[in-house]
């Protein structure tokens, strides 16, 4: 039972953890952006924390869904392959995610890259993917992941991890190395962005938050908002 005491030293613990991030002399300024293209900006960014030896999955990103309703739900799964179409992500179509973008193909990718304090969000519509295309990257799967996305009914519940592991026993003396088929409710999706958030964190917590999206009505302004390349503007936001 957690008393009154320790709940205040625990919230008190909590509430003074704190890092440094960037200082001014790393500030993400408009400036600087020599090609003013989202993508562009992604790609620089992106290589930048691949190449890093720190660094475990540059391509692992919140994927964030919700109902017809507007309930959320947010999960990591890995990017899988962008370019100005979109990002490409693979699922089974039955998991709660692949159900809630049947009835609401919207959603939004989240991607959190520590050792830079940078961030970048993305919201966009989403597609499915020509089977061709799962076909393609599922072939191109180690064997043991595609045991993996064979024996899962993803999202429902189960009895135990035994079951599974025996069902993946199963499949493996049925299907050798290069037999496996590609599960027929798992495939691909594609976010196409409509939205771009870039964000570098500041210790003084006056954070660089510089957005990318489609022009409204009047804009760009050339004061708030301003024209970027490819029909996109951008504009700075508060932190």
């Amino acid at each position: 039972m957690i008393t009154k005491k320790s709940y205040r030293l625990f919230t008190a613990y909590i509430m003074s953890m704190r890092t440094s991030y960037n200082n001014k002399s790393t500030t993400f300024l408009e400036k600087d952006i020599e090609i003013k293209d989202p993508i562009h900006i992604f790609e620089k960014w992106f290589n930048l924390v691949k190449s890093d030896p720190r660094t475990v999955e540059a391509n692992a990103m919140c994927l964030s869904t919700s109902t017809k309703t507007g309930l959320p739900s947010a999960r990591f799964v890995l990017l899988k392959g962008y370019s100005k179409d979109g990002f490409i992500f693979f699922t089974h179509y039955t998991s709660r995610k692949g159900q809630e973008l049947e009835e609401n193909p919207v959603a939004a990718l989240t991607f959190y890259w520590e050792h830079y304090s940078r961030c970048v969000r993305i919201e966009g519509a989403v597609e499915k993917l020509p089977f061709s295309k799962a076909d393609d990257y599922f072939s191109k799967r180690p064997y043991q992941s595609q045991i993996g996305a064979l024996c899962s009914d993803q999202s429902k519940a189960v009895s135990g991890r035994d079951i599974l592991e025996k069902k993946a026993e199963e499949l493996k003396t049925q299907y050798k190395e290069g037999e496996v088929p590609r599960p027929s409710q798992w495939g691909g999706y594609i976010v196409k962005p409509t939205y771009f958030e870039f964000w570098q964190g500041q210790t003084d917590r006056i954070h660089d938050r510089i957005v990318f999206r489609k022009p409204g009505p009047n804009e760009p302004d050339g004061v708030l908002t301003h024209k970027a390349e490819d029909g996109w503007m951008y504009e700075r936001l508060n932190p």
